[in-house]
């Protein structure tokens, strides 16, 4: 098994680990911190927050691992963008990180609420308050802004290099795009509209799958070899 290989699996693997993380990690929270009394929640549910949180730092981890790891092929396609696109899963990354320490001060925040009682019910809330919003616009960057650029930049190079069927790539371009408009809606204060998420989850599982079962297109490798080691020699 050659690196190209090893490397298609790797990312395949990694796209369905953050995929699988990304859900349960909503499964876990969504009930918790999307209700009026969280704090409370929070409270009498602290494992179901952790392993929330922890899911979200394993999604996190495998978004910049992705950049990371897909960075030598892409490189040798287009060099800008495969840097930017390892840079907007790493900065994803980090914006997951601090959703997820929102979470887990959140958590503390909580177990100081049930003991303070009633009286001092308003400032905890208050702080709750503005915790779950820095998690939110964390969530929202890196969700919105940082996922749908680097879908945006990784399927523009694929498409471009053909390193996987057009019909594929061209599917996570639209994605990708409708993704980017959510975004736009939601810092507009409108609404999450989420089957504007389907295509692109939908598509990154058929990639996922695509990689370890074909890998990428050979003949687009060796192309893409044969034009770096050309700038290579001028």
């Amino acid at each position: 098994m050659n690196s190209y290989r090893k490397t298609a699996i790797i990312v395949g693997i990694l796209f369905i680990t953050a995929t699988v993380a990304y859900s349960l990690s909503v499964i876990f929270l969504g009930p918790i911190l999307g209700s009026s009394d969280y704090l409370t929640k929070a409270s009498e549910n602290e494992n179901q927050v952790i392993i929330g949180a922890f899911l979200v730092l394993i999604d996190s981890v495998a978004v910049a691992g992705i950049g990371i790891v897909i960075y030598p092929i892409l490189k040798k396609h287009n060099e800008t963008s495969a840097l930017g696109y390892a840079g907007a899963r790493i900065v994803e990354g980090v914006l997951f990180i601090v959703n997820a320490i929102t979470t887990l001060t959140l958590l503390t925040l909580s177990r100081e609420f049930v003991k303070a009682g009633a009286p001092d019910a308003s400032y905890y809330q208050n702080v709750g308050t503005v915790l779950l919003a820095a998690g939110d616009w964390a969530y929202l960057l890196g969700l919105g802004l940082a996922f749908a650029l680097s879908a945006l930049i990784l399927n523009f190079v694929l498409y471009q290099s053909k390193l996987i069927p057009r019909w594929l790539s061209g599917w996570g371009l639209v994605g990708a795009a409708l993704v980017f408009a959510n975004y736009l809606l939601q810092s507009f204060g409108t609404n999450p509209v989420e089957i504007l998420f389907y295509p692109i989850a939908v598509q990154e599982m058929v990639f996922a799958v695509w990689l370890i079962v074909k890998g990428f297109n050979s003949s687009a490798i060796a192309s893409g070899s044969a034009k770096t080691d050309i700038n290579g020699t001028k």
